[in-house]
């Protein structure tokens, strides 16, 4: 069946499921996948319901059925049928099982590591993450007996030889933060279940639209929703999506800390997903043309983007994702604080900490994600590569002319002698 049509009490509501949206394209599942559309009053997309609690028992059930547990609707930190929307969408754009929000991606990152890792336990991960969740796996897990293991990107390729009869998971950024090294998840895959490890993706800055990593063999992908699925950097969000077994896993741990998302946060979510693949699809565009101005810059001295032959991981990023992002790096001579006068000077760029929203976001990583309150120390940085005059662009919808014209003014003002 494509879909219910339920009446009571003269509603009548209709709820088109997500098996039928499995055979439409990326733009039209954003539009339409998991919205109850309510005749009484016209909705075409499900409403917000901003409301602690549910009449219990209700008769919400036929309409708003909660597919992980099969409950009816009783307390938001359970289940609220407008974030069930936002998880259905996000699943759907996956091509998941199903998913769950939470209240910013490192909720989300932590519930899911504590789902599934307790004391005694090894998990593998990289080096080249974003800091906070460096600085969890690195410094919070072993206060809970977790053993880790922080591999460079070079070594992820053998990491066969550095799994343990106690590992558990291994955890990994399928494009890292700010260096954009690219990982063949269909390799790690491989190992990952020869050896009964569940491999979990941070899948942030790809986005559904440049990749699925479900679709290379991973088991769990994880969102910070704040960034491309949302768009307009207006809200705080984290995302999982896996299979309905281990979402439900995962979903009682929710329940216990509480990092369920707010109704209004997944309505606003929701509204921005829809609108995931053209803003996307017009970043990785922009992306391209400043990574290949930026190229032939005088002032410029490289630039890291998966998209040039120049990157390290070009081939694979041309085998893993569909597009290669809206984040662009690079390095100028004179260190962080010419770096920083750069990000001051840009007029329509914003030096601002975020990505994959629709305006172009200008960061110095050594002030923000790379910063020692992250915990990441002078010598990891260089380990890193994490080097002096590093700067990460998210590059928005704008005309990219204007960004370059941007860029260029700026770079005479803080660089020109």
């Amino acid at each position: 069946m494509s879909g219910n049509i339920i009446k009571h009490d003269n509603i009548l509501q209709t709820v088109l499921k997500n098996s039928y949206w499995s055979s439409k394209g990326f733009n039209t599942r954003a539009i339409h996948a998991g919205q109850v559309r309510d005749a009484r009053y016209g909705s075409i997309f499900t409403p917000i319901f901003m409301e602690d609690a549910f009449l219990n028992p209700n008769r919400s059930k036929s309409v708003f059925t909660d597919p992980l547990s099969q409950e009816e609707y009783i307390y938001t930190r359970y289940g609220n049928p407008t974030i069930t929307t936002a998880e259905e969408l996000i699943a759907s754009l996956e091509e998941g099982e199903a998913a769950l929000t939470f209240s910013s991606g490192m909720a989300a990152i932590a519930a899911t590591i504590h789902t599934f890792l307790a004391k005694g336990d090894h998990v593998i991960s990289m080096r080249e993450l974003y800091g906070q969740t460096y600085s969890l796996i690195k410094n919070e897990l072993p206060r809970f007996g977790i053993e880790t293991t922080l591999l460079s990107v070079k070594e992820m390729q053998s990491i066969d030889g550095f799994i343990k009869p106690n590992t558990k998971m291994i955890y990994v950024e399928s494009i890292t933060n700010p260096l954009l090294r690219v990982l063949d998840l269909k390799s790690l895959a491989k190992v990952a279940h020869e050896h009964s490890v569940l491999l979990c993706v941070d899948s942030t800055f790809a986005s559904p639209y440049n990749q699925k990593p479900l679709l290379f063999d991973a088991d769990i992908v994880i969102h910070s929703a704040t960034k491309y699925l949302n768009g307009h950097n207006d809200l705080i969000a984290g995302a999982v999506v896996s299979s309905k077994e281990i979402i439900k896993k995962i979903r009682d741990q929710r329940i216990k800390t509480g990092g369920s998302l707010d109704p209004l946060a997944a309505y606003l979510l929701a509204r921005g997903l829809r609108t995931l693949g053209i803003r996307v699809e017009r970043q990785n565009k922009n992306a391209m043309k400043l990574a290949r101005w930026l190229e032939d810059t005088e002032y410029v001295r490289r630039v890291y983007y998966p998209g040039l032959k120049s990157h390290p991981d070009h081939g694979i990023a041309k085998r893993m994702l569909k597009g290669y992002g809206g984040v662009v790096s690079f390095e100028i001579d004179g260190g962080d604080l010419p770096a920083s006068k750069f990000a001051d000077s840009l007029r329509i760029a914003i030096k601002a900490p975020s990505l994959g929203g629709v305006q172009t976001l200008v960061t110095v990583p050594r002030e923000t994600s790379h910063h020692p309150r992250t915990g990441v120390t002078k010598e990891e940085l260089k380990l890193l590569g994490i080097n002096e005059g590093l700067i990460r662009v998210a590059v928005g919808i704008e005309d990219i002319s204007d960004i370059i014209d941007d860029f260029a003014l700026s770079f005479k003002k803080a660089l020109s002698v």
